[in-house]
């Protein structure tokens, strides 16, 4: 449907914080806030940004012919 804009570092680093976030919510250490972990780590799963679209952005590598 969408094509990916989210590259593999860049997915690396929100599945790791989204899973932070989630742990930390998940044992009383930070407030419900931290349940928005799952925002980063969905889009890290799917590998679309959905805030990265209306600026056109892409961390994804450039493919060279």
């Amino acid at each position: 449907m969408f094509k990916p804009n989210v590259g593999n570092v860049d997915r690396v680093v929100r599945i790791a914080a989204g899973l932070a976030l989630i742990a930390l919510a998940a044992t009383g250490t930070v407030g419900a806030w931290g349940w928005i972990g799952i925002v980063p780590l969905l889009t890290g799963i799917v590998r679309v940004c959905p805030a990265y679209l209306p600026f056109g952005l892409s961390t994804c590598a450039v493919k060279q012919r």
